[in-house]
C-alpha cells in the first residue's frame, strides 16, 4: 500500500497543481473589471460634448477639488477608468457618476444622454452651472438611484414630482438652487415615498408656500435634515426633534419660523443643531439644556435681548458653540465654565460687555477662543493660562486693560490688537515655537522688542504701541516671515536686515523715527514676493533703491517724508503691472512725468500736499481714488480725465486750476461718490449733466468763481450727504428742491448771491436728515424758514452716547474724510472731518425779517445757532431755553426787543453768546454759563443792566410788563375796571386826554426821549399785538 502511494505521488502532485492553477485563473479573471459597454461610453461622451468648460461655473469650490473631470474622457478608452465614473465590478455597468466641481456650463434637457445610464446608483452633479435650465422629470427615472446630489447647480423652474418616485434614495441633496422652488405636492411625495432616506438637504430652496406640518411624517431613518434658509413660515413640528436617528438638524435662516424646543427630550440623539439667523425668545429654547447629546450648536446672528441663555451652559457634552455676530445684552455668564467639553467658542461681534469670566479657565479642552469686537473691559483673567490646549486666541477690538498673561504653551495665533493693554511684551512671545501669528497693534504696550528664539513666526504686528529701541537682529532669521508691522522704534534700520526674508509679503515700518540705510547695490537686496511696503513718516529722503526691479509690489506708501524733486525714471517700472496703490502725499515733489500715468492697474493714487506744478496728470482708467489736492497745478481740467470711468473719489482741491468744470463729470457721477474741487479758480456754471443713477455722496465746489443758477440735475444724486457750494458767485433763489434728497445731511450755500425767501416745499419731509444748514452771507429776505425748522428731525433728541466718535461719510467713502468750510463759534475754519453729532444753523448776514419762531426750541440737539446781522424783531423766545445742547448762540445785530429770557441760564453747554447790537432791555440773567460772558456779548443794548455791565439795574427803568404773561394778565382786571368806574366820567376826559396824549407821543418818539418810556411802549405794543393775535386764533 505504501509502495503504491509512493509510486503515485508524482501523478497526485500534478493533479493538485492543475486544480490549483484553474482556481487561481478563475480568481484572477474575476478580479479584472470588465470594460464598460460601448452604449454607455458613447452616452458619456455625448453628455460631455453638450457642455462648455468654464472655471467660473465652479468658482465656489475648493481649489483642490475643482477641475474639469471630463478632460480625461477619451473615445476608445475604457470609460470605467475615467475621472468621476464608477462601474460595477462584475458587469461593467456605469453605477456612479461624480462630476461635482467639474466646471460644466450648459443645460440638461430631457433628451440628454445622461438618462441613457439606467444603472446609476450614485449621481453627483453639484457645483456646476446648468444655466437656469429646468430640472427634467427624467431624473425620477433612475430606478436604482440611492444618492442624488444636484446642489448649487443653478437649476430653475420647479422640482419635478417624479423625483419622489426614487424610492431607494438614501441621500437627496437639492440645496442652494435658489430658483428651484419646492411645492407642497412634491414635498409630500418625498416624505411619503422616501422611507429609507437618511440625508435630506433642501437648504436654500424656496419653500415659503409650504406649511411646516408637511414635514411631520418624515422617515424615522433620517439622520440629517437641512432646511436652512428655506423661508419656512409657521410653527415647526415638534415631533421632528423626537426622531430617534436624527443627529443633524439645520434650521437657520428661517426668520419667520416659530420654534419651540421640547422641554423634555431624553430620547433625542441630536448632536448638531443650527439655529443661525433666527429670532426667538430666550424662553423658546430654555429647554435646550436638557439635550445632553448635543455637541455642535450654531446661534450665529441671533438675537437674545436678555443675553446668552444660561441654559446652554448645562450642555456638558457641547464641543462647538458659535454665537458670533449676535445681539446680546450684558455679559458672559460665569456658568460658561461648565462647558468642560468645549473645543471651539466663537462669540465675536456679539455686543457682550463686562469682564471676561474667570471660569473661562475651566475649559481645558478649548482649541479656539474668539471674542473679537465686543465691549469686554477689565483685565484678561489669569485663569486663561490654564487653557493648555488653546491654539487660536482672538480678543481684539475690545476695551481690555492690564498686562498680557505669560503662558500659552501651544498657541499658534494670538490677536489682542485694538485694546488698552499695557506693560511689556510677555516672554512667551519669544519662546513658544508653535506661535506663527502675533497681532498686538493698537495698544499701549511699552518697552523693547527682545530677540526671538524661534523661527516659526509668519506674521507679527506690533504697530501703534509705545515700544522703544531698535529692531532685534533675530528678525533677519525669521525666514518664514510673510508680514511685519512695527512702530515707535528708533535707530537705523539696515535694509539687509530683511534681505534674507525671501517670503516677505507685507512690511510696515510707518510712523517711526527711522532712517533707512542701505549699503551695497540694490541688486543685493531683492524682495521677490513683496506686495505691501509702508514707510510713511520714516524720515526717508529718496525713493528706496531696493525697490528697483520690483515686479510684484501692489501697495507702496511713502507719505509724509522728505522726498523732493522729480520722480526718478526707474520708479515708473516698479510694479508696472502689479501696482494697485501708491501714496506719495506730504512730500516735496515738484514735477510729475509722464503726463499720462503708466501704471495700468493702479486703483489708489495719492499725490496730495506736494509742490507739483503744471497741468493735471491723467490717471489710468482703472483708478478708483485719485487725490492730488494742495499742490500748484494750473490750467484747465483735460477732458481725457473722464476716460478714468472707474473713479469713485476725485480730489483736485486747493490748486490753481481754472476754466470750466468739464461736462463729462456728469457722466462720471454714476461711479463717483466724492468730487472735491474746492479752492480753485473754476468759473462758468455747474454742468447740468448729473445723470439718473448718480452715486455722488459728497460734492464740494467751495471757494471758486462759479456763476449762474444752480443746476437742477443735482436732484438725480439721491445718495448725496454733503453739498458745499459756499464762496462762489451763484445767483439764484433758494433751491427748495434739494429738500427731496433724503440722505442730505450738510448743506452749505454761504457767501453767494442767493436771494428771495427761504420758502418751504410742500413735502413734510424736506431736509429731515439735515445737520448743518448754512445759508449765511447771501441776500435772503422774508421770515425764518419755520417749515424747514420743523422738519429738522436730525436736530431733535440728542444721541444717547455723546462720547462715541464718528464722522459723516466714514462708512461709505473708503476711508476718505469729508470736509467743509464753516463758521464755528465765530471762527471760520475748514473741518477736515465732519463730526456726526455736529448740528449747525447759520442764517447770518442776510436780510431776514420777522420774529424768531417758538418752534426753534424743539431742536434740542442743536449745537450752533447764528442768526446775526439780519432784521429780526420781537423778543427772544423763551423756548430757546430748551436748546440744552447749544454751545454757541449769536443773535447780534438785529432788532430784538424785550428782556433776555431767564430760561437761557439752563443752557449748561453754552460757550459763546453774542446778543450785541439789539434793543434788549432789563437785567441780564445770572447763573451758570451767564456768569462767564463778557461785556462784548451785550454791547449796543443801551437798556441792559447788571453783571458783567457796569450799569446797575434801577427799578424805575424796569419794564412795565415784565414778561408776556404779566402783560396778558393785565387784561384780567378789565371786568373789575368796568364795574368801578362810570363810563360817563371816562368819556368826559377822553377828548382832552386824546389830544394831549397824541401830541406828547409824537414829540417823545421823534426825540426818542425818555428812552426807558419809548422802550416800555414799544415792548407793550409788541406784546399787545401778540396777545390779540393769539386771541383771534383761539
Amino acid at each position: 500500500m505504501c509502495c503504491f502511494l509512493i509510486k503515485s505521488f508524482p501523478l497526485l502532485y500534478f493533479l493538485f497543481f492543475l486544480l490549483n492553477f484553474q482556481a487561481n485563473l478563475l480568481s484572477c479573471s474575476s478580479s479584472i473589471t470588465p470594460l464598460c459597454s460601448p452604449e454607455e461610453a458613447a452616452a458619456l461622451i455625448q453628455f460631455k460634448t453638450s457642455f462648455s468648460i468654464s472655471k467660473d461655473s465652479s468658482w465656489y469650490c475648493y481649489a483642490a477639488e475643482s477641475y474639469p473631470k471630463t478632460n480625461s474622457w477619451k473615445e476608445g478608452s475604457d470609460c470605467c477608468s475615467w475621472d468621476g465614473v464608477t462601474c460595477d465590478s462584475i458587469k461593467g455597468q456605469v453605477i456612479g457618476l461624480d462630476l461635482s466641481c467639474s466646471w460644466l456650463h450648459g443645460s440638461i434637457p430631457s433628451n440628454s444622454s445622461l438618462f441613457h445610464l439606467p444603472h446609476l446608483q450614485k449621481l453627483n452633479l453639484a457645483c456646476n452651472d446648468f444655466n437656469s435650465s429646468k430640472m427634467s422629470p427624467k431624473f425620477g427615472g433612475f430606478a436604482s438611484l440611492a444618492y442624488l446630489n444636484l446642489s448649487l447647480s443653478f437649476f430653475a423652474g420647479r422640482v419635478p414630482s417624479q423625483v419622489s418616485h426614487l424610492s431607494k434614495l438614501v441621500s437627496l441633496d437639492l440645496s442652494w438652487n435658489f430658483y428651484l422652488p419646492l411645492d407642497r405636492h412634491t414635498l409630500e411625495g418625498l416624505v411619503e415615498n422616501l422611507t429609507e432616506v437618511r440625508q435630506l438637504s433642501l437648504g436654500g430652496m424656496n419653500m415659503s408656500s409650504i406649511n411646516p406640518n408637511a414635514l411631520t411624517n418624515l422617515s424615522s431613518s433620517l439622520r440629517a435634515l437641512n432646511l436652512k434658509g428655506c423661508d419656512l413660515q409657521g410653527k415647526f413640528p415638534e415631533n421632528i426633534f423626537h426622531l430617534r436617528n436624527l443627529k443633524s438638524l439645520y434650521l437657520g435662516g428661517n426668520q419667520n419660523l416659530a420654534l419651540y424646543l421640547p422641554k423634555l427630550n431624553r430620547t433625542s440623539n441630536l448632536q448638531l443643531l443650527d439655529l443661525s439667523d433666527m429670532s426667538f425668545s430666550t424662553e423658546s429654547i430654555d429647554s435646550i439644556g436638557n439635550w445632553q447629546s448635543l455637541k455642535y450648536l450654531c446661534l450665529l446672528r441671533t438675537s437674545f435681548p436678555r443675553g446668552l441663555p444660561e441654559s446652554i451652559t448645562n450642555l456638558s457634552s457641547l464641543e462647538h458653540l458659535d454665537a458670533s455676530e449676535s445681539s446680546f445684552s450684558g455679559g458672559l455668564p460665569n456658568s460658561i465654565g461648565n462647558l468642560v467639553s468645549l473645543e471651539y467658542l466663537n462669540l465675536r461681534s456679539s455686543n457682550l460687555s463686562g469682564s471676561i469670566p474667570i471660569s473661562l479657565g475651566n475649559l481645558s479642552q478649548l482649541n479656539i477662543l474668539d471674542l473679537f469686537s465686543n465691549y469686554f473691559s477689565g483685565q484678561i483673567p489669569s485663569s486663561v493660562t490654564n487653557l493648555r490646549q488653546l491654539e487660536f486666541l482672538d480678543i481684539s477690538n475690545n476695551q481690555l486693560e492690564g498686562s498680557i498673561p505669560d503662558a500659552f504653551p501651544n498657541l499658534i495665533s494670538l490677536d489682542l490688537s485694538s485694546n488698552l493693554l499695557n506693560g511689556t511684551l510677555p516672554s512667551c512671545l519669544y519662546t513658544v515655537c508653535t506661535l506663527k501669528k502675533i497681532y498686538l497693534g493698537y495698544n499701549k504696550l511699552s518697552g523693547d522688542i527682545k530677540e526671538f528664539q524661534c523661527k516659526s513666526l509668519e506674521e507679527i504686528s506690533l504697530g501703534n504701541n509705545k515700544l522703544k529701541g531698535p529692531l532685534p537682529s533675530s528678525i533677519s532669521q525669521l525666514v518664514n516671515l510673510t508680514g511685519a508691522d512695527f512702530s515707535h522704534l528708533s535707530g537705523i534700520v539696515q535694509v539687509n536686515m530683511f534681505s534674507k526674508l525671501q517670503n516677505l509679503l507685507d512690511l510696515d515700518l510707518s510712523y517711526n523715527n527711522l532712517s533707512l540705510n542701505a549699503t551695497g547695490t540694490s541688486a543685493d537686496y531683492v524682495f521677490p514676493k513683496l506686495r505691501y511696503l509702508d514707510l510713511s513718516s520714516c524720515n526717508v529722503s529718496e525713493f528706496p533703491q531696493f525697490l528697483k526691479g520690483s515686479k510684484s509690489l501692489e501697495y507702496l506708501h511713502l507719505s509724509n517724508n522728505k522726498i523732493s524733486g522729480k520722480i526718478p525714471q526707474w520708479m515708473w517700472d516698479v510694479g508696472k503691472d502689479s501696482l494697485r496703490g501708491l501714496n506719495l502725499s506730504h512730500n516735496s515733489l515738484i514735477d510729475f512725468e509722464p503726463w499720462k500715468l503708466t501704471w495700468e492697474g493702479i486703483e489708489y493714487l495719492d499725490l496730495s500736499s506736494n509742490l507739483i506744478q503744471g497741468n493735471l496728470p491723467i490717471p489710468p482708467s482703472t483708478t478708483r481714488y485719485f487725490l492730488i489736492s494742495n499742490n500748484s497745478l494750473s490750467g484747465e481740467i483735460p477732458s481725457l480725465i473722464c476716460n478714468a470711468n472707474s473713479l469713485e473719489i476725485l480730489d483736485l482741491s486747493h490748486n490753481k486750476l481754472s476754466g470750466i468744470i468739464p461736462q463729462c463729470f456728469g457722466n462720471l457721477s454714476r461711479s463717483l461718490s466724492v468730487l472735491k474741487l474746492e479752492m480753485n479758480k473754476f468759473g462758468g456754471t455747474i454742468p447740468p449733466t448729473f445723470m439718473k443713477g448718480c452715486h455722488l455722496s459728497y460734492l464740494n465746489l467751495h471757494g471758486n468763481q462759479i456763476e449762474g443758477p444752480l443746476t437742477r440735475t443735482i436732484i438725480n444724486c439721491t445718495y448725496l450727504e454733503v453739498l458745499d457750494l459756499g464762496n462762489n458767485q451763484i445767483n439764484d433763489t433758494f433751491p427748495h428742491w434739494l429738500g427731496s434728497l433724503a440722505q442730505l445731511q450738510v448743506l452749505v450755500l454761504r457767501s453767494n448771491r442767493f436771494h428771495g425767501s427761504i420758502h418751504g416745499a410742500r413735502s413734510g419731509h424736506s431736509f429731515s436728515k439735515i445737520q448743518i444748514f448754512d445759508l449765511s452771507n447771501n441776500s435772503f429776505t422774508g421770515p425764518l424758514p419755520t417749515k424747514y425748522i420743523k422738519n429738522f428731525k436730525a436736530m431733535i433728541n440728542p444721541a444717547e452716547d455723546e462720547s462715541a466718535i464718528s464722522y459723516i461719510g466714514e462708512d461709505g467713502s473708503g476711508g476718505y474724510s469729508y470736509s467743509i468750510d464753516i463758521t464755528i463759534k465765530g471762527v471760520e475754519i475748514e473741518l477736515v472731518k465732519i463730526f456726526i453729532k455736529l448740528t449747525v444753523i447759520d442764517l447770518s448776514n442776510n436780510e431776514l425779517q420777522g420774529e424768531i419762531p417758538e418752534v426753534i426750541g424743539k431742536l434740542d440737539s442743536l449745537k450752533q445757532l447764528n442768526l446775526s446781522h439780519n432784521n429780526l424783531n420781537g423778543c427772544i423766545p423763551t423756548s430757546m431755553g430748551n436748546l440744552t445742547a447749544l454751545e454757541s448762540l449769536d443773535l447780534s445785530s438785529n432788532k430784538l426787543v424785550g428782556k433776555i429770557p431767564e430760561q437761557l441760564t439752563s443752557l449748561g453747554s453754552l460757550e459763546v453768546l453774542n446778543l450785541s447790537q439789539n434793543q434788549l432791555i432789563g437785567p441780564i440773567p445770572e447763573g451758570k454759563q451767564f456768569n462767564t460772558f463778557g461785556n462784548g456779548s451785550y454791547a449796543g443794548n443801551l437798556e441792559l443792566c447788571g453783571f458783567p455791565l457796569s450799569k446797575r439795574c434801577d427799578d424805575t427803568e424796569a419794564s412795565f410788563f415784565h414778561d408776556e404773561a404779566d402783560f396778558e394778565s393785565g387784561f384780567e382786571w378789565k371786568a373789575d375796571f368796568e364795574s368801578r368806574f362810570e363810563w360817563k366820567a371816562t368819556f368826559m376826559g377822553y377828548g382832552s386826554g386824546l389830544v394831549l396824549g397824541i401830541s406828547g407821543a409824537c414829540i417823545m418818539f421823534t426825540l426818542g426821549r425818555p428812552k426807558w418810556l419809548v422802550r416800555m411802549v414799544e415792548e407793550a405794543g409788541y406784546k399787545l399785538k401778540r396777545y390779540l393775535r393769539r386771541r383771534r386764533n383761539l
